[in-house]
């Protein structure tokens, strides 16, 4: 057994190297939205030739999956944490994933929330680019409109094909059950199981693997000293290319010479809270860069987040001024319109 089944998402490289996660190269299989992990241990037991991984958010689902995996001894199956648009997008390359299981997604029943449900063409698109050619895509769901709503996208999708001669069946007798779709059926509640390939149709490369650029930081020259900065302070937001970045707050160490500026940045398919940090150098400088607070992953958000604050501090005050700085020029560009 490895030294932990429980992985995080933010935590792993990008992409992943499921071989050495594994200790073994086989056919991957992927359930999103585990729940309990009934299905999921059962998959990995009657799969020993694949390496099966369960992605959850929850902390408590995540927490049983990693205790039912070392009480079942399953050397092939894994837990990860993370959102499935993260963890597809970054985590896996292009045509890695054999089969993609999804039981019982939460329907977000409400109108107003239907743009959370997991189902959607953006989804279906990004996974037909992690799919193996051939790659299985099954979904069920007890929910009538969520039926409805995923028929609706897996129609119109030109990048799976049904592999029954309907869009869905209400029965099917071999698949593995769930602890929910065993209490759904003694309610006599109708499931829906989609069961799709992907097929030929390149889906091209809409959904890059996400990068991690060099650790951004600008050096300045500035006379403000940083209780100067602190004190002038506002909460702001830019945006650029899909990109959003809201500084929240600052603060301020006595200890080291320091001001800690909280800040949410969100690009699909990450967000982060991060802190950025402004130093007094002892030669004088300024050092505006990421504090290593919360393990950030120095994404194109990252850079934009710095580069805007920089550009503030750069407007404090007309003697201060940028010396140096490896912000991409493509970033910088981006500020500047």
């Amino acid at each position: 057994m490895p030294s932990s089944p429980l992985l995080h998402a933010a935590r792993l490289p990008w992409p992943t190297n499921w071989r050495r996660i594994y200790g073994r190269s086989a056919p991957l299989l992927l359930e999103i939205g585990f729940g309990g992990g009934h299905f999921l241990i059962d998959w990995a037991r009657q799969r020993p030739d694949a390496n099966v991984l369960g992605l959850e958010i929850s902390l408590p689902s995540l927490y049983k999956g990693e205790r039912k995996i070392r009480q079942a001894n399953l050397n092939n199956a894994r837990v990860v944490q993370g959102s499935a648009q993260l963890v597809l997008q970054a985590l896996f390359s292009p045509a890695s994933i054999a089969e993609i299981a999804i039981n019982f997604p939460d329907p977000w029943r409400k109108e107003r929330h239907t743009h959370r449900r997991l189902i959607s063409d953006d989804f279906l698109h990004l996974a037909a680019t992690r799919l193996v050619p051939g790659g299985k895509l099954d979904i069920a769901t007890d929910h009538a409109n969520y039926a409805a709503w995923t028929t609706e996208r897996l129609e119109r999708t030109p990048y799976f094909t049904s592999c029954l001669n309907t869009t869905f069946v209400t029965t099917d007798n071999e698949r593995l059950r769930t602890k929910y779709e065993q209490i759904a059926l003694a309610a006599n509640r109708t499931c829906h199981y989609f069961k799709w390939r992907r097929n030929g149709k390149p889906a091209g490369s809409r959904f890059p693997v996400l990068e991690e650029l060099p650790m951004p930081h600008v050096i300045m020259r500035s006379p403000l000293s940083l209780t100067d900065i602190g004190r002038q302070f506002q909460p702001q937001h830019t945006s650029s290319g899909g990109i959003h970045v809201k500084l929240l707050e600052v603060y301020q160490s006595f200890y080291d010479q320091k001001l800690l500026v909280e800040t949410y940045i969100k690009e699909e398919p990450l967000t982060q809270r991060v802190g950025l940090s402004i130093t007094r150098r002892q030669t004088g400088e300024l050092l505006v860069g990421l504090h290593d607070v919360g393990f950030p992953r120095p994404t194109r958000g990252i850079q934009l987040a710095i580069a805007h604050l920089a550009q503030w501090v750069a407007g404090l005050d007309v003697e201060t001024a940028v010396l140096s700085s490896n912000i991409t020029d493509s970033v910088m560009r981006e500020l500047g319109d």
